[in-house]
């Protein structure tokens, strides 16, 4: 955690074309009555399909700043108790938290996104008159067991009651219907494209005498799920966790189990969608916490799982994914919004962006507005927040601040930081990845295969999966195949020759110029491969793509093997970064290291609690 930050460590050296006219000043405000910033009539981003999440209005400003552009200059327009800058769940909580404090307070979020929610991302679809709902972003509430008693109080306070999901989500459906996963081979690899359906359902010699494989990697793979062997077998179980803690899967696919080089390729991209690296990055120890799309082979016999899940299924999830808990936030500090009082009954209820920014209200929610800029009055009894929309510079006086923004835009949008707490900042690089959803008029192809879940030895996208099975508030998942169905396919850029944190700077470069044919094209082409065996036409079944770009994703997560060893919290990197600072105090999920919803309001408890407690 050394080196000073520099204008490439934000940009990542993305070669973007960003228009001069964000690299010049921004208008300018003086003196003007504070403007209307209501939302107009019809205004409902769930139901915009293309590009979305990072969209190109989200970042440019922000990059615009990083790369030079000066701070404009403002006139303060309004007062309030707090600004938060970022309107995701940590934002969103932080507002929560802030107004449990001070019921009369005043607050403004600000979200540079043309929707709340970050990366809890609702999309909406219309099939066949039917209303499709799904997850653009944050999917579940995951092992909600272990949520911190912050944040179980919390989902509690909104209305959400996670045992309910034992009913609502019908855990047997495709047990019942027969369906299984596929592993799609490519042709770079192993000579042709070849989908092969049961992978984990079937006996396993039957699955590997149809894998485009030689025989040695056939006998490989069968012998590494089949044989009960210990492969560690002059260890204890201690200096196995130590010895597996420190080597990657790969590596103990490779020298302990002894597999061939096409069964190491079968699995080196296995937990992209998870980890967002290749398997020779990610400790053997912690596949045991992750199965997505089938077992995985050699560790089952050597040492006896003890994940953190235990006998939790991952079956917490509303049809929008998190996005619910975002909502949900939002009808307890904006009630006029989002109709209704139970969080089954938000589910299908229209939100009212109308009511998000009126003059009059004390809590408001600012989309399409980016903060460049909060500092100390010279009195440091207030901070001066700027931001833009549309072009337009304001700014906003707030007695406290919370920056529920991403770590590594902290640094430039508060330069009074002292610089160890800049660079603290900036060690997290956030993890890019786009979750694709495509809406199909039916999903009969996948039933006619008997799958479920595809994955890809290496293409463009990691899997396709069918949704998750839950029905509540109205909502009835499509569980006939004839119904209409939303399909999940997630993408991160991979680089073979690349390690570390710079393989996510430069998969940022890349999906930062990828444009929205390159997804589609790719969308086409992987369903084209795994329904060949049925009848399957894209131009037929497909109705609609939404392609939720996060060019900033997962929050990073120091569980990977190039990550140093600590003396104490107080060295850590994230730990040094969210430090509160006069009136200013920092949450989101990159302040606890972990990209999950229980992060995310932990921090924001935190962070209200260092302003106010």
């Amino acid at each position: 955690m050394a080196g000073r930050i520099t204008r490439r460590d934000f940009l990542n050296g993305t070669r973007v074309a960003i228009g001069a006219s964000l690299l010049t000043p921004w208008i300018e405000a003086f003196g003007r009555d504070a403007p209307d910033f209501r939302l107009p009539e019809g205004y409902y981003p769930p139901a915009t399909t293309g590009l979305q999440g990072s969209h190109d209005e989200a970042w440019q400003a922000m990059h615009a700043r990083v790369a030079g552009a000066k701070v404009p200059e403002a006139t303060i327009e309004a007062d309030y108790d707090l600004v938060v800058v970022g309107g995701g769940i940590s934002g969103l909580a932080a507002a929560w938290f802030y107004r449990r404090e001070h019921p009369d307070a005043r607050v403004l979020v600000l979200d540079n996104h043309d929707d709340f929610g970050g990366h809890a991302k609702r999309n909406e679809f219309t099939v066949d008159g039917q209303r499709q709902i799904a997850y653009g972003g944050t999917e579940s509430i995951d092992t909600p067991s272990g949520y911190s008693q912050v944040s179980s109080a919390l989902l509690e306070d909104i209305g959400v009651d996670v045992s309910r999901f034992y009913d609502y989500f019908d855990q047997n459906l495709y047990d019942d219907l027969g369906l299984s996963y596929g592993i799609a081979f490519d042709a770079e690899t192993y000579g042709e494209r070849r989908l092969v359906t049961g992978y984990g359902s079937r006996p396993w010699q039957d699955f590997a005498d149809e894998a485009p494989l030689h025989d040695a990697a056939k006998a490989d793979l069968v012998r590494a799920f089949t044989d009960e062997r210990d492969y560690l077998p002059d260890l204890s179980r201690e200096e196995k966790v130590a010895l597996l803690s420190r080597i990657s899967y790969r590596e103990y696919l490779a020298d302990y189990v002894g597999v061939d080089e096409q069964v190491l390729a079968l699995y080196q991209r296995w937990g992209m969608s998870f980890w967002c690296v290749g398997m020779d990055e990610i400790p053997a120890i912690d596949i045991f916490d992750y199965g997505d799309g089938g077992s995985l082979p050699g560790l089952t016999y050597t040492l006896k799982p003890e994940g953190n899940r235990g006998a939790e299924p991952y079956i917490f999830h509303f049809p929008d994914g998190n996005a619910t808990i975002a909502r949900l936030l939002v009808r307890q500090l904006i009630p006029a919004a989002l109709p209704g009082s139970t969080m089954e009954d938000s589910v299908l209820a229209q939100l009212d962006y109308t009511q998000l920014d009126r003059r009059d209200a004390d809590v408001q929610i600012r989309l399409n507005s980016t903060v460049v800029n909060a500092v100390h009055a010279a009195d440091e009894r207030s901070v001066k927040v700027t931001y833009v929309r549309q072009g337009a510079s304001h700014a906003v006086r707030a007695r406290h601040c919370v920056m529920a923004c991403y770590n590594r835009a902290i640094p430039y949008l508060c330069p009074e930081l002292p610089d160890t707490q800049k660079v603290g900042l900036a060690y997290n690089v956030k993890v890019p990845l786009t979750y694709t959803k495509v809406a199909l008029f039916n999903w009969r192809a996948f039933a006619e295969q008997s799958l479920r879940y595809v994955y890809f030895t290496n293409d463009f996208y990691k899997q396709v999966e069918l949704d998750y099975p839950v029905s509540l508030g109205g909502y009835n998942f499509g569980s006939d195949p004839d119904a209409p169905m939303t399909l999940h396919l997630c993408h991160v850029p991979y680089f073979a020759d690349i390690q570390g944190p710079e393989q996510w700077r430069a998969g940022r470069r890349q999906m930062l110029a990828t444009p929205f044919e390159t997804y589609e094209h790719h969308v086409r082409d992987q369903l084209a491969q795994a329904l060949s065996g049925a009848d399957f036409d894209a131009d037929r079944d497909i109705e609609a793509i939404t392609v939720n770009r996060w060019a900033h994703g997962y929050a990073y997560s120091p569980d990977l093997l190039w990550e140093p060893d600590y003396a104490s919290d107080a060295e850590k990197p994230w730990v040094i970064g969210r430090q509160p600072f006069g009136r200013i105090a920092i949450a989101n999920s990159d302040a606890g290291a972990s990209a999950d919803t229980n992060t995310a309001i932990a921090e924001a408890h935190r962070a209200v609690q260092e302003l106010t407690g």
